[in-house]
């Protein structure tokens, strides 16, 4: 079905009934597996090369839970096969608000566009994402405040949706 001809009301209802996604322009969407709701691990090769590519722009849904907000880059790390997220401006950060409050949205990364889970850390696995921010951002002016209290305070793994974790 062509969505651009469809009524505002009528795209709307195709939109959440699932029948499109939004907000996947160019970028393929996938969500893993299909039992739609629930979280899975990242598949390894997938999570490898949203790492490697370092291209993570990250997207809320807004207060109606149907569209999305800005897509905003940020830094990304890989601990124990789990993808990590931090706030660069911390708790008070809009994106990591929105997405404690909504605990849904998308990641477009890789390439590709990701329905996704956002879940708060706190705890010893910061050690982990600090030192893996370190590995990965070691020449950058901007790995301090990374890794310090305030963006640890912020800190979200990203799970996709699809599957049982």
């Amino acid at each position: 079905m062509n969505a651009r001809f469809l009524s505002g009301a009528a795209l709307a209802a195709f939109v959440i009934c699932g029948g499109m996604s939004t907000y996947a322009t160019s970028a393929e969407t996938t969500s893993g597996h299909e039992q739609k709701g629930v979280n899975m691990k990242w598949e390894q090769a997938q999570l490898g090369a949203i790492v490697k590519a370092d291209d993570l722009h990250i997207s809320v849904f807004r207060e109606d839970m149907v569209n999305y907000g800005t897509p905003t880059f940020i830094w990304c790390v890989q601990v124990g096969g789990d993808l990590y997220v931090r706030a660069y401006n911390g708790v008070n950060s809009r994106w990591y608000q929105a997405a404690l409050k909504q605990k849904a949205g998308r990641i477009i990364a890789a390439g590709k566009t990701f329905d996704v889970s956002f879940e708060p850390v706190s705890g010893g696995v910061n050690d982990q994402i600090d030192d893996a921010y370190r590995a990965k951002y070691s020449t950058s002016s901007y790995l301090a405040p990374m890794i310090s209290e305030r963006s640890r305070a912020a800190t979200v793994r990203i799970l996709p949706k699809g599957s049982t974790q």
